[in-house]
């Protein structure tokens, strides 16, 4: 199917449906983020920069590399409030 041939039909809520086969071609899943740009050819469709796809922990969790030790849950949470208490001394002043 040629993409001449491709039609769609603006709602009364103003929403667009993207055709399938244009929607695969590009790979806009449900959720994509557009962003719109008005040209002088029409209206300009680009998807939005993620830095990453949304993930849960299960799909991540191990996958940045520790050499060293383990820490204790005791050690993380020490960590975690020294760095709160720098931040907030920092954005003090």
């Amino acid at each position: 199917m040629s993409d001449a041939a491709l039609t769609t039909t603006v709602s009364t809520k103003g929403q667009v449906i993207l055709p399938k086969v244009i929607r695969d071609r590009l790979h806009w899943d449900a959720g994509t983020r557009l962003s719109l740009e008005n040209t002088a050819e029409g209206v300009l469709l680009r998807p939005l920069n993620v830095a990453f796809a949304p993930r849960q922990p299960d799909e991540v969790f191990g996958c940045l590399r520790y050499s060293g030790e383990p820490k204790s849950v005791e050690q993380m949470d020490a960590g975690i409030a020294a760095e709160t208490r720098r931040r907030h001394a920092r954005d003090r002043y």
